[in-house]
């Protein structure tokens, strides 16, 4: 009878430890279970951010390119408010040139006097300046040579006369001076 209870006694012994096995699978089946949705759901926590960062730098790009667009349209503006009154003094000295007398063109003359220092005021303001490059070296950087004349009297590609005066923007190029070069006598 020992031999049965023995028997019996690992029988139960086996039965609790497949019993204990298969708990401990179930709780790590669960466990895995639960890990695995947590990580799905990490996912979608993940793309759910990222979706909302890119319609986020698509909104930024869009109001980015509004502002340039409005900068772009509008840039002329304070440009244009300087230059109206430049207007309105060539249009004062057209009415007054309607008289044919010397003292009327007097005043036509001081008011394009006037008029010129004016639009050289709001061209200076604005950051556009004169490049009058008389009697300097040649300099092709801001100057386009016309023609070449020899002139003993000064050093060769000296500018000589300026036909057209050039322009700078804020220190860049925005027209060349049209000039005369000296050249050595051949």
């Amino acid at each position: 009878m020992s031999s049965d209870n023995n028997d019996i006694q690992n029988d139960e012994e086996m039965n609790a430890e497949v019993e204990a096995a298969e708990t401990e699978a179930a709780d790590i089946e669960t466990d895995e279970l639960s890990e695995v949705e947590a990580l799905q759901e990490e996912v979608a926590l993940a793309k759910d951010a990222a979706l909302r960062a890119q319609a986020d730098a698509i909104n930024a790009q869009r109001r980015a390119e509004m502002e340039v667009e409005k900068a772009r349209k509008f840039a002329l503006e304070r440009f244009a408010q300087d230059l109206l009154p430049v207007v309105d003094n060539l249009e004062r000295a057209l009415e007054a040139s309607t008289g044919s007398d010397a003292e009327g063109m007097s005043a036509v003359v001081e008011g394009v006097e006037l008029t010129l220092k004016s639009l050289v005021d709001v061209l200076s303001k604005n950051g556009i300046t004169p490049v009058d490059p008389h009697g300097e070296p040649f300099d092709p950087q801001v100057a386009q040579a016309m023609s070449m004349v020899e002139n003993p009297d000064v050093e060769p590609n000296t500018v000589i006369a300026v036909m057209q005066k050039g322009y700078l923007l804020n220190d860049r190029l925005l027209r060349p001076a049209m000039v005369m070069v000296s050249k050595a006598a051949s």
